[in-house]
C-alpha cells in the first residue's frame, strides 16, 4: 500500500505539471523541455562544437572533480564554450581565488586561477566565452551593476601558473540581481538567466535578461543596455521557491536552453531544461 501511495503521489504531481499552460519570455517561444537531474544537471550547460562532434555538457554538484572539491572548490557554476574551448567556473567558501577549469579543443584540461580584486565578490556564478574565444565574462551574486571581463584562459593567458587578471567590466545601465548564467548570442549581445526572488528591479521575479553591448569586447570597459524579456517558466507539481540556473545559446540552430529547478521534493521529478526559439 505504501508503494502504491508513493506512485499515485508522483503521478498526481506530474499530471498537475502537465496541465499548466506553456509560458514564454518576450521574443522567445517555448518549443520543448527536458528533465534536469538534480545531481548533475542543476547548475548550467554549454554546447561544445568541435570538428570531432558536438556535445551539450551539464554541470552540477555531482560533476565537480574530487580533487578540486578536496581543495576547497565546492561549487561549480554555469559553463561556457566558443571555438571548441570549454570553461567551468568554480568558487570557494573563503576569499580564496576563483578557478576556471578549461578544456582545449584537443580535449586536454588545465586549471587557471584568478586572484580576487579587493572589491570583488568571491562568487563565480558563470563563465561566458566571447564568440572569438578571446574574452571570458563572469558574474557575481547579489545586486550588481557590472559583469567582469577576463582575458580568456588557455587562449590569451596560456600558462596555468599565471594569474588570470581582471581586464574590464561590462557596465550595466540597469542593476541586475542573482544572475546565474549568461551566454553570448552575438559578439554584442548576452542572454542571462536571473534567479531574482524579489522582482522589484524589473517588475517580475526570475527574468530572462538581454544585455546589448555598445561594442564587442576589446579589453576596456563597455556599456551594456539591460532589457528584461519577462519571467522564465515556473511550473511544477510542487509549490514553493523555484531556482533559475544557467543557460546556453546554441548558435547551430538558434536554440536557447534555460535550467529551472523545481521546489521541494519536485526537484527530483519535474525540474526542467526549457528550450526556446526566437
Amino acid at each position: 500500500m505504501r508503494r502504491t501511495g508513493i506512485v499515485l503521489a508522483v503521478v498526481t504531481l506530474l499530471t498537475a505539471f502537465a496541465s499548466v499552460p506553456a509560458q514564454a519570455a518576450t521574443g522567445w517561444t517555448e518549443v520543448g523541455s527536458d528533465n534536469a537531474r538534480a545531481l548533475d544537471e542543476s547548475q548550467g550547460l554549454a554546447t561544445i562544437v568541435r570538428p570531432s562532434g558536438t556535445t551539450i555538457r551539464y554541470t552540477g554538484v555531482g560533476t565537480i572533480p574530487a580533487d578540486l572539491n578536496s581543495q576547497g572548490w565546492n561549487h561549480v557554476g554555469d559553463p561556457g564554450s566558443a571555438q571548441g574551448w570549454y570553461v567551468e567556473p568554480y568558487q570557494r567558501d573563503d576569499r580564496g581565488a576563483k578557478l576556471f577549469r578549461v578544456q582545449a579543443p584537443n580535449g586536454s584540461w588545465a586549471n587557471y586561477k584568478h586572484a580576487l580584486e579587493p572589491w570583488e565578490a568571491n562568487n563565480n556564478s558563470f563563465a561566458a566565452v566571447s564568440p572569438d574565444a578571446r574574452w571570458l565574462v563572469g558574474g557575481e551574486w547579489g545586486t550588481m551593476d557590472r559583469l567582469l571581463v577576463h582575458p580568456m584562459p588557455g587562449v590569451v593567458v596560456t600558462d596555468p601558473a599565471q594569474n588570470v587578471p581582471y581586464a574590464a567590466a561590462i557596465r550595466l545601465d540597469h542593476p541586475v540581481r542573482d544572475v546565474q548564467g549568461c551566454d553570448f548570442q552575438t559578439a554584442t549581445r548576452l542572454l542571462c538567466a536571473s534567479d531574482d526572488p524579489d522582482g522589484s528591479l524589473f517588475g517580475t521575479t526570475k527574468p530572462l535578461l538581454q544585455v546589448d553591448l555598445a561594442g564587442p569586447l576589446a579589453g576596456s570597459d563597455v556599456t551594456g543596455h539591460v532589457t528584461s524579456l519577462g519571467q522564465l517558466p515556473l511550473r511544477s507539481g510542487c509549490s514553493g521557491s523555484f531556482e533559475v540556473e544557467g543557460l546556453d545559446f546554441d548558435e547551430r540552430d538558434n536554440t536557447l536552453r534555460v535550467i529551472v529547478m523545481s521546489p521541494s521534493i519536485c526537484i527530483l521529478f519535474d525540474s526542467k531544461t526549457y528550450r526556446f526559439h526566437q
